[in-house]
């Protein structure tokens, strides 16, 4: 963390330009009245810096980075590229993005432009370099926000410049030798091998299906131009403002599957995100959860800042729910418990005017004396009172492999089901782990496992042998591994591991699948074998015969009637573990149950599936953050002092329903949990 960061930043983005100078006055009376001491300025500023192309006006940013430090808040200095002025999209319409199915994007929204364009690379490039030539030495900079997450609404161009540059992808990926490239696309099939690069082109709309491979370079192309967009942007304020760290906010939430955000994080100074509930879904603390720990896992394990979330609605999904009282200030500590060093949101102001303007803000339209803005200042001393918890990071004995090229490649289409997909089975396993006290470390498959006591790999259909041998190393220095359907199936190119399924996965686990069994839509089957009582599975089933595995648990019923659907293989030290159908939740807590059994993972006091507990460990403390999401009181065996309320806590924590806590253990609390 940059030094000149608040040890729990507390914001959001702030656009003064969409308000009169009065109301700017009151702005920073009222940040300094609720504790705002960051905020992420000039997000979507372009035209204002550059109203024509030969013009440049920084007099209302030169006023507001003197005011804002003045007010004593720092500033997060956005590089203004996410959207095009008008001006540019019109003297260069060719810039735009283009639909798979040939449709050009018109501007008027946001981000207009073409990833792969050389106009907006030109422009854009132009603009970041002036902002850091004028406002690198400025003490009110804390850091750089590249753009505005990248790829939201233009992550994938089909444009003819996007055909060229795809082109140049391919040509280093494949060593410029389009034999490679046929072999990874399987061309053979569909007579579509070609004899030159220039016949590529992106897998835009054709008479059926698009070959698989190609689609999933595409994306990996795609994934990589945005990338490169930041980097450039990144290497100029490097250059231009040593030491002032560089940052782009993700989007880590399951919405999003366009960038391969574990890939991207390596880049970034300081990994940020943004997250928002979804409206429709109960339980949106777990979805939150779940993106939270991955997050970390971009990280590097490291502290990270939520660059935006909502403190209450937002406006761009179908209905958009208000928060209950209390809601927000839970979702921004389940942040912070798993690693968050900043709780910023979008936005300051609630607008008056434009797409977003039934945003939730922390200043809604209706003002200061609503609940809204009291649950602001409320949160704002909150995080001022647990501030000492920054810089320490949670540390884990579990982990859930994650990978986005994993993600793109199980959801392609023709595939044996359309209800298997990629994030469902890890959000599950991650769900129930967490309701019985574990903390799960959400990384890439590449990650170091030395340090996991139990591996889960969820739905990783398209597998590396490197990953495969690190697993099996992994069990016989004594870890649990546990794999679900659908994973070991395919190589990095798609192509199908032969022999019988779980493909990659059939050694180490000691089981083949000669068929799969795909479920209807709407059909259940019963296994047993986890618990006293059958439970209930949906979605898949296989024909499974042992190869040195035993059968855990087995079909009632259904296709795969008396054949094994959960196994267990003894691999050195550890243990291998597979399961072949889409459990029910309640067959996944028997089976998280046994394993956290077998294991011996160390269980978080009071943990629920109501009530989050999770741990943050620095070099001489360690602090148990407690969120109650439910309608009961809940009941947390520890020891310390409670920083939320200030009270000493002996054995006996109640925390309110609705309420949270974040308990500085005494010395040896955790030692005790272990």
């Amino acid at each position: 963390m940059p030094r000149s960061l608040p040890a729990l930043a507390f914001g959001g983005d702030y656009n003064p330009e969409q308000w009169p100078p009065v109301a700017h006055v009151e702005d920073r009376a009222l940040m300094r009245e609720s504790g705002v001491d960051l905020v992420t300025l000039g997000v979507f500023s372009w035209a204002w810096l550059q109203p024509t192309p030969d013009t440049w006006d920084f007099t209302w940013l030169d006023q507001q980075m003197d005011d804002l430090h003045a007010a004593g808040i720092g500033v997060d200095l956005a590089t203004a590229t996410a959207s095009p002025p008008p001006w540019l999209t019109h003297r260069h319409p060719e810039m735009l993005p283009v639909t798979e199915d040939g449709r050009t994007l018109s501007p008027g929204g946001r981000q207009a432009f073409c990833p792969s364009s050389p106009v907006y690379r030109e422009h854009a490039l132009a603009l970041c370099t002036a902002l850091a030539e004028r406002y690198r030495d400025h003490p009110a900079l804390a850091l750089w926000h590249v753009s505005n997450e990248l790829g939201c609404h233009n992550a994938r161009c089909y444009c003819d410049v996007s055909a060229a540059a795809f082109r140049t992808w391919l040509r280093r990926r494949y060593y410029d030798d389009v034999a490679r490239l046929n072999h990874a696309w399987g061309t053979a099939f569909w007579s579509q091998r070609y004899d030159d690069f220039e016949q590529v082109l992106p897998p835009r709309v054709a008479p059926t299906h698009a070959n698989p491979t190609q689609q999933l370079d595409f994306r990996r192309f795609s994934s990589d131009q945005l990338l490169d967009n930041f980097v450039v942007e990144r290497d100029a304020l490097h250059r231009i403002s040593p030491g002032v760290p560089v940052t782009t906010n993700f989007m880590v939430m399951r919405q999003t599957i366009e960038m391969d955000y574990l890939r991207w994080g390596r880049e970034l100074d300081l990994v940020s995100n943004d997250h928002y509930l979804i409206s429709a879904e109960d339980g949106g603390h777990r979805e939150l959860a779940f993106s939270a720990d991955l997050t970390r896992g971009t990280a590097d394990g490291k502290p990270w800042l939520l660059m935006e979330h909502s403190t209450s609605a937002v406006n761009w999904q179908p209905r958009n729910r208000a928060k209950v009282p209390g809601e927000m200030i839970r979702n921004s500590l389940a942040h912070v418990a798993r690693g968050a060093d900043a709780v910023l949101f979008f936005q300051w102001r609630a607008s008056r005017a434009g797409a977003e303007k039934f945003h939730s803000g922390l200043l809604p339209h209706a003002g200061t004396d609503t609940r809204q803005w009291r649950e602001v200042v409320e949160l704002s001393q909150l995080l001022d009172a647990v501030e000492e918890v920054a810089g320490s990071a949670p540390r884990n004995e579990a982990a859930i492999l994650f990978d986005y090229e994993a993600w793109w490649a199980c959801e392609l289409d023709s595939h044996p089901s359309v209800d298997v997909r990629y994030r469902d089975r890890a959000e599950d396993l991650h769900r129930a782990l967490t309701a019985q006290g574990i903390g799960v470390d959400v990384v890439h498959p590449s990650a170091d496992l030395s340090a996991y006591r139990l591996v889960v790999v969820p739905t990783l259909y398209l597998v590396s042998d490197a990953t495969v041998a690190a697993l099996t190393a992994a069990a016989d220095a004594g870890a649990t591994v546990v794999v679900t359907y659908f994973s070991g199936i395919v190589d990095e190119h798609d192509h199908i591991r032969l022999g019988g399924y779980p493909g990659a996965f059939r050694d180490l686990l000691g089981v083949r699948t000669t068929e799969f069994l795909p479920l209807l839509e709407g059909q259940d089957v019963q296994v047993e074998g986890l618990g006293s009582t059958a439970v209930g599975a949906d979605t898949w089933a296989e024909d499974l015969e042992l190869a040195g595995a035993e059968a855990v648990a087995t079909y009632v019923d259904g296709p795969a009637e008396g054949l094994p659907a959960v196994t267990r293989r003894k691999v050195g030290s550890g243990a291998a573990w597979y399961v072949a159908t889409r459990l029910h939740a309640a067959g996944t807590d028997l089976l998280v149950e046994r394993l956290v059994a077998d294991t011996g993972l160390v269980q978080l006091p009071g943990a629920s599936p109501l009530v989050e507990v999770t741990r943050r460990v620095g070099d001489d403390a360690s602090w148990l953050f407690v969120i109650n999401h439910g309608d009961d009181d809940a009941a947390v065996a520890t020891h310390g002092v409670d920083l939320a309320s200030g009270r000493e806590v002996a054995g006996d924590l109640r925390v309110p329903a609705g309420g949270v806590a974040v308990v500085r253990e005494a010395a040896g609390s955790a030692a005790r949990d272990a």
